[in-house]
């Protein structure tokens, strides 16, 4: 395999050194030069046309497109169209056999010219998507194809030549940025071309459909099923690619002039190059051919929609879904003509799960609250993305934003705002300092909105716990030393709460509290400490309490909340000498009753036969340093 594949450079380079020993750069230029000048030298042309290959030396194939392209410019309007080429040239073919004197000499040599204008937008083509053509020569041949994209119909976009070089971009087997890049900054600014490009985008997005649907069941068989598969994805990838450097439609309004490039020639301004797709009764055949704003619009508004339906439709890799659905809010949904029919690709994404389904979010909450959008399990589904993972996220800041703005409805039952907030407050004990902040803020948001949960805030129950308490021990003396189960839920101090349980009905968050919230008066982390006093003060009081901005909270970070610190100043300083310099963050003191082991095997606290934990660590010189104030 390696021989055959370093041999293959070396047979092309064969191939345009004995093109370039054959024929002299001084000979080219003759040829042409006789092209243009006598129609007795027409059979140049397939000389020529043998020369416009990525086989060939670049400075030939640069010399033979210039001389092809200026012999096919003032010809390209008044050639048959390319459907009907295999017509005519049959027809002309069967008079010649019957040698009918009637036959139109002038129809056959348009017929041959056609043919040999639609082998030379091929070879164009074909130099465009080769990675073995030179950067420059690439751009001259884009430059040229989108020429006779411009004049090809006289006039008119000639849409054919444009799908066939869509079609090779999105189909190649190489590396086309650099032939994105020309096209995105140089063509998708003029208007007609934004508007067959997304038709041509439709079309090849259903054929890439239709050809996954075709060839799954043979992705297990085939021997080549992997490279099939890696080929969809990388046309999927290109289409994408050119959907999203299509620039939207700003500011187009009745008077103003729409730039395009089919147009841009004569300088009419005109938009005659959108008729092709229009359909309109006879009658309307003779009207202006200029198009008002407002309908040229419209037209781009659906051809867009169009396009992007049948995109999403794709197996899209997870690298290109995460970026669609990023992009969905901005710059999808306010330019479709319908957004509600992204409810399926929005609702599949949601249930997918992970961060795919925090990425979904964005779209799917617009569409609920700006487009009427039903989605029942919808509070469900969000309940079940609160998981620690969430606060490492890349895209968490928007996530906890959108969670505020969405618990934030007054009519939200108090059972799924009290689950919410007793979720986060279970989290509070596992997550980074960044997000024990998130939680907090979030939590203090809940307990102003709605009022009837502030039970969870502090909970006192005392007459109950003693009569709960009686009856335990009551059934403990009862019992005796039967090993009877103990109902652990009348135990004093028991959290109702249900933290394993997805529905946010039946987790019995009303019975619980917000304790975890409490233990983080000791944080470790001092702006956690002092924000969680925040919820201290009477937040049912709305006049005298504000809500807090999830936004200040929703990117922090151990390095934001490290330079936070440095900028505060702080007028006194406690000091604190140590005896010895401190091994481990926390002191053995600061975890009573707790059983540590060392990484080595040797065990801190150990316990006797009779189950009685005795300390078995002495002072020695591998105990951690505790810290000692000096007084003075």
């Amino acid at each position: 395999m390696a021989s055959s594949t370093s041999a293959l450079p070396r047979t092309r380079e064969t191939k345009k050194k004995e093109k370039g020993d054959k024929y002299k750069l001084k000979d080219l230029k003759a040829l042409g030069h006789q092209l243009l000048t006598s129609r007795a030298h027409v059979n140049n042309l397939p000389l020529l046309l043998a020369f416009v290959s990525p086989d060939s030396p670049p400075q030939h194939a640069l010399e033979s497109l210039l001389s092809l392209q200026s012999f096919f410019t003032p010809l390209a309007p008044a050639l048959p169209p390319s459907s009907a080429s295999a017509a005519a040239a049959a027809a002309a073919a069967a008079a010649s056999r019957k040698e009918d004197a009637r036959a139109d000499p002038e129809l056959i040599y348009r017929t041959w010219l056609r043919s040999k204008f639609d082998e030379f937008v091929r070879s164009l083509v074909g130099i465009a998507v080769s990675a073995e053509a030179e950067e420059t020569l690439r751009e001259i041949v884009l430059d040229a194809i989108m020429e006779f994209v411009k004049m090809g119909k006289g006039g008119r976009f000639q849409s054919v030549i444009y799908h066939q070089l869509l079609h090779s971009i999105v189909y190649s087997s190489t590396e086309v940025d650099f032939l994105l890049e020309l096209l995105s900054s140089k063509y998708l600014k003029y208007i007609d071309i934004r508007y067959f490009t997304y038709i041509t985008l439709e079309k090849l997005s259903r054929n890439l459909e239709t050809k996954d649907m075709r060839d799954d069941r043979s992705f297990a068989d085939a021997e080549d099923g992997r490279d099939l598969k890696a080929s969809i994805e990388r046309s999927i990838g290109t289409i994408h690619y050119i959907i999203s450097h299509v620039p939207p439609l700003n500011n187009l309004d009745e008077k103003s002039d729409c730039e395009m490039w089919s147009g841009s020639g004569d300088g009419s301004g005109t938009s005659e190059s959108l008729k092709p797709e229009v359909e309109k009764p006879k009658s309307e055949k003779h009207e202006s051919s200029v198009l008002s704003a407002t309908k040229i619009a419209k037209k781009i508004k659906l051809k867009f929609t169009k396009a992007w339906i049948s995109f999403l439709r794709l197996p899209l890799p997870l690298d290109v879904y995460k970026e669609v659905l990023v992009s969905l809010p901005q710059a999808v949904i306010p330019r479709l003509s319908n957004p509600i029919m992204l409810c399926d690709f929005l609702t599949r994404s949601y249930d997918i799960g992970g961060v795919v389904s925090v990425m979904a979010l964005s779209s799917l909450f617009i569409l609920m609250t700006q487009h009427g959008l039903e989605y029942p399990n919808f509070y469900e589904k969000l309940y079940a993305l609160l998981q620690p993972s969430i606060f490492i996220a890349k895209h968490r800041a928007k996530f906890f934003e959108l969670l505020d703005s969405c618990l934030k409805s007054p009519l939200l039952p108090a059972y799924l705002a009290a689950a919410f907030a007793k979720k986060l407050s279970r989290l509070a004990l596992s997550v980074p300092p960044a997000g024990a902040l998130v939680i907090v803020a979030l939590i203090h948001n809940l307990l102003r909105r709605h009022p009837s949960i502030n039970c969870l805030v502090h909970r006192e129950d005392v007459e109950s716990e003693a009569k709960d308490q009686l009856k335990l021990e009551e059934q403990t003396a009862g019992n005796g030393n039967d090993s009877t189960e103990i109902d652990l839920s009348k135990k004093p101090g028991f959290d109702h709460f249900r933290d394993t349980e997805v529905n946010p009905a039946k987790t019995n968050a009303m019975r619980s509290s917000l304790w975890e919230i409490d233990t983080l008066r000791h944080h470790y982390c001092p702006p956690v400490s002092r924000f969680v006093l925040s919820l201290e003060s009477d937040l049912t009081v709305r006049a005298k309490t504000t809500e807090v901005s999830i936004k200040d909270f929703s990117s922090g970070s151990y390095g934001t909340i490290f330079a936070e610190e440095m900028r505060r100043r702080v007028k006194q300083v406690s000091l604190a000498f140590y005896t010895a310099t401190p091994s481990s963050l926390f002191s053995e003191s600061d975890f009573p009753g707790w059983i540590f082991h060392y990484e080595n095997g040797e065990k801190t606290d150990a316990a006797d036969d009779d189950g009685i934990t005795k300390n078995v660590i002495g002072d020695h010189a591998h105990k951690s340093a505790k810290r000692q104030r000096v007084e003075s």
